[in-house]
């Protein structure tokens, strides 16, 4: 049913197409222009509806597409959509001339137009816009989608809506903005959080900076890169998968504080809180340790929350949740022992295999010890973490970048912050000794050969710049894309992305 439904709206389509076709053959005959080059945009829907007192009477200038039309003769009534909301036009056919409004016959719901004329409320009290003249800007060949709302027998509203399918919206987003002007808003704020985080940093000394995307070896993460080849110089580069081990040669060079806000790029799978591309802030402070970082990032996401929302309280898929400082700090050996009863430290290899396999997971075999853990964490602890949370004292295999912990043999001085069960930043004390540094490449290359394709390659070129001093350093990760999905309530990575990944489009074979 669903296929035989698809291909009547796929026909209806055309329909619709062939008739706007006509119509743009029709407008340019007569010599309408369908396509402009500009218009001077003076004011905006939600101003003027805001502040009518201001604009009563006053002459603008208001651009928009057609949302909605209502013709009656010599008179007509246009809704618009700008990039701020919708506002209504009235239209008189002897006011703005008869050429023009015979040619506004020939525009649907989707054209883009411009209207000069003043503000004034209708008898009903809808603030408006009273045309003096029209402007077509752009001819809408392909027909928007438009929502119909009724009501049901209960007198409930039902709204059908033929874009409503998840993944054709994150496919054609263009559509989506249009049809679905409140996904606008979670770009707006994502937008916002950015700038906060920006100014924030800017404003306690860190040195915004730039780092090869492009590199001869990828490292900074456990991850698999995308591969790629540079024909001059006959070499294989990759996507950066982080920017870390760049951004510590510049504190090795004597800049005390760096942060960028990239994209980064793993070649990995596709779910709700993973997308191939991403966006990451990494920041560096010589001086500080892990400890000093956690209250930086109580701080940072704290001004963020109240410079955006003005709150740092949330509802987020039904919790009640708060940003508020001190967040909660656990210690992952510990959380570990009291879920499972077991000391992940202490444990043999076999013992954390059996523990994963027994939870129902396939191990594919080869997997490093830290390994184990970490999917041992995910499977008993992490969905607990609601609320703000650092988990801490991690084991020394999974952070070949950390300084070993100073009172607590087997684990660094790391921290990750988890909210609603996801992870949404990583930090340690980071590791500054040039031979405990190459020690822990050398266990990550074997493991690689062991058959861990995610392990970290050995960079010799870092191994010099750390041979010439680093100061003790305090390095911080946040995923963005992921912090930016719970302060704005959103379900999926997708949402907050305006072009996610996707599978390519299946072609019609006629």
């Amino acid at each position: 049913m669903g296929g035989v439904l698809d291909n009547q709206i796929q026909s209806d389509i055309n329909d619709l197409m062939t008739r706007r076709l006509e119509e743009l053959h029709e407008l340019n005959t007569n010599c309408i222009e369908t396509y402009a080059y500009k218009y001077d945009v003076t004011s905006y829907s939600t101003e003027i509806k805001s502040d009518y007192e201001k604009y009563e009477s006053k002459d603008v200038a208001v651009a928009g597409r057609i949302m909605a039309l209502r013709r009656m003769g010599k008179a007509s009534f246009v809704l618009i959509q700008d990039k701020l909301g919708r506002i209504q036009i009235y239209l008189r056919g002897d006011e703005i001339g008869v050429e023009i409004y015979q040619a506004f016959k020939l525009m649907d719901i989707g054209d883009i137009i411009g209207v000069d004329g003043y503000v004034f409320k209708t008898k009903t009290g809808e603030i408006s816009v009273h045309a003096k003249s029209l402007k077509l800007l752009s001819k809408s060949i392909r027909p928007i989608p438009i929502a119909k709302e009724v009501t049901n027998e209960k007198g409930e509203k039902v709204i059908f809506d033929q874009f409503a399918d998840k993944e054709l919206r994150y496919r054609q987003r263009y559509v989506d903005l249009i049809v679905n002007p409140e996904v606008k808003e979670v770009f707006k704020k994502r937008s916002q959080i950015v700038s906060a985080i920006r100014t924030f940093l800017d404003e306690n000394n860190f040195l915004e900076v730039e780092t090869p995307i492009l590199q001869p070896l990828y490292g900074g993460a456990a991850a698999r890169p995308f591969v790629t080849h540079h024909n001059t110089l006959d070499i294989d580069l990759y996507l950066r998968i982080a920017d870390e081990l760049y951004l510590k040669r510049l504190i090795i060079g004597g800049f005390d504080r760096v942060y960028e806000i990239s994209k980064d790029f793993r070649n990995e799978g596709i779910d709700k809180t993973h997308n191939p591309e991403f966006t990451m802030l990494e920041l560096y402070a010589a001086y500080h340790d892990y400890e000093w970082m956690m209250e930086f990032v109580e701080k940072m996401v704290n001004n963020t929350c109240e410079k955006v929302f003005g709150t740092n309280d949330f509802t987020i898929e039904g919790h009640k949740v708060s940003f508020k400082a001190p967040w909660q700090r656990i210690s992952m050996v510990e959380e570990l022992k009291k879920y499972t009863g077991i000391d992940v430290l202490n444990a043999s290899k076999e013992e954390l295999v059996k523990a994963v396999k027994d939870r129902g997971i396939d191990l594919k075999g080869g997997e490093s010890k830290g390994k184990l853990i970490d999917e041992l964490f995910e499977l008993t602890v992490q969905h607990k973490l609601i609320q703000p949370t650092f988990i801490t004292d991690y084991p020394i295999e999974l952070s070949p970048l950390a300084k070993k912990h100073r009172t607590i043999d087997g684990i660094v001085e790391r921290f990750e912050g988890f909210v609603l069960g996801r992870e949404i930043c990583n930090a340690f004390s980071e590791l500054n000794d040039p031979i405990d540094q190459k020690e822990r490449f050398e266990s990550q290359s074997e493991m690689r050969e062991a058959g861990d394709d995610e392990a970290h390659q050995i960079d010799h070129d870092y191994i010099r710049a750390m041979e010439y001093g680093m100061p003790p350093t305090a390095g911080l990760g946040v995923g963005i894309d992921r912090l930016v999905m719970l302060l704005t309530n959103q379900p999926t990575i997708r949402d907050v992305i305006l072009f996610p990944q996707m599978r390519p489009e299946k072609k019609d074979s006629k």
